[in-house]
């Protein structure tokens, strides 16, 4: 399916753009210009020469006829030129977006910015130069009950691009595949992939035809949206580098811990299986430890009282979202320590409860979490996890840290 994308950044450049590459070439965007008509014969003839030369040398560099993205479930989305102005729900997005140099284009997040961007925020802190302002982002979800997006709000923003998946939306309250659809010809195309992250079904009629990808494979098809194929490389190779370091240094099998991956809430344990597909775990899972829950049949719904967990008895607790976000872990670790069943927890008495990634992770939130979960897991091969209690990513020895920061931060930057 394709989908064409207008610049929308003012009426008159909207009108400009809407024929496509086609009238762009045949010299559309020289009228919209303000050309004269009572101009002379030979500036007319002058200007036409030099717009065809223009228009020559656009189109050889592939801009003026557009260019297209493919993702599931969005199909082919064709651009006329790069968004400047993005809808953004989740941080896989925004954490892209930052990295290929584009995170000013980001105009909202789904929940409270504030939240979402401290998480953000706590990884940049150790990148020179990098940062995202969310000052001003608005907040799709009004975290009144419901998931849910205003449509009003979609219309209101009227941005370049949607960076969010359809087949999402439509799953919300009060929306189905005609609002998406519609918002898609009225204001501007989606391109996003969410499913993908636990591999969960897509609502109907998304669900026969759609694709899971890797966390890279995403990270990949929105560089190529912001036309940042050499930043995306340049990215990988570092996410290459950093996995061939962690897996070059595994200790055997037999001495790599079971590790139990949970959300800790009103007494209760809420678990995630390390090797169920998707991308949620693609920080612990290169780590090749043994998942303690892996015997069990665990849902979204899935909990497990103290008593069971002290059953399976994890060496290792790993906290989701541990990274200023929306938990505190160090009030949790305390909390356990001081319950009577709580206290005699393997990986609570050999204070191995550690904070740990946002499932919900973009390439650079991805780096770091590996790195953190290589230290929390391995530190006589990786070195030692610093304490935390919240805040920014703490601060690594530059001789223990498995990537280069300084080889990211300009990646990002352009430097």
């Amino acid at each position: 399916m394709d989908q064409d994308l207008t610049d929308r950044a003012t009426p008159t450049r909207r009108a400009c753009l809407k024929g496509g590459g086609a009238l762009l070439a045949g010299g559309l965007l020289a009228g919209c210009a303000g050309q004269n008509d009572a101009e002379s014969s030979t500036d007319a003839t002058e200007t036409a020469a030099t717009t065809a030369a223009t228009d020559a040398e656009t189109a050889a560099d592939g801009d003026a006829a557009g260019y297209t993205v493919s993702m599931s479930p969005a199909g082919d989305v064709t651009f006329e030129s790069v968004p400047e102005d993005v809808m953004v729900y989740n941080l896989v997005y925004a954490d892209a977006a930052v990295a290929f140099g584009h995170g000013d284009a980001v105009n909202s997040l789904g929940f409270d910015s504030d939240a979402g961007g401290r998480t953000l925020d706590a990884y940049y802190e150790r990148l020179d130069g990098v940062s995202f302002d969310r000052s001003d982002l608005a907040q799709l979800n009004s975290g009144s009950g419901s998931v849910n997006i205003d449509k009003e709000l979609v219309y209101e923003l009227d941005s370049d691009l949607h960076l969010v998946d359809p087949a999402l939306v439509a799953s919300f309250d009060g929306w189905d595949q005609s609002d998406v659809e519609e918002i898609r010809e009225q204001v501007a195309p989606w391109f996003g992939n969410a499913y993908s992250r636990t591999h969960a079904r897509p609502p109907e009629p998304y669900a026969d035809d759609y694709q899971y990808y890797t966390l890279w494979e995403i990270v990949e098809n929105v560089g190529q949206v912001f036309r940042e194929e050499d930043r995306y490389a340049a990215l990988e190779s570092v996410h290459s580098d950093l996995l061939d370091t962690i897996r070059s240094d595994l200790p055997p099998e037999s001495e790599r811990p079971s590790v139990g991956v949970v959300i800790y809430m009103d007494e209760a344990f809420y678990p995630t299986k390390i090797d169920a597909p998707g991308f949620a775990t693609s920080h612990i899972r290169p780590l090749g430890v043994t998942d303690a829950f892996a015997a069990g049949d665990v849902t979204f719904e899935t909990s497990y009282d103290f008593e069971a967990m002290l059953e399976i008895d994890p060496d290792v607790l790993l906290h989701s979202y541990g990274i200023d976000s929306y938990y505190d872990v160090a009030s949790i670790r305390e909390t356990l320590e001081n319950h009577p069943v709580g206290g005699e927890l393997s990986a609570v008495r050999n204070d191995r409860v550690y904070p740990s990634g946002t499932p919900v992770q973009g390439p650079i939130m991805n780096l770091f979490q590996l790195e953190m979960t290589a230290k929390q897991l391995y530190p006589d091969r990786f070195g030692a996890w610093p304490a935390y209690d919240g805040g920014a990513y703490p601060e690594i020895p530059e001789g223990e840290r498995l990537f280069d920061r300084e080889r990211v931060a300009g990646i990002v930057t352009g430097d």
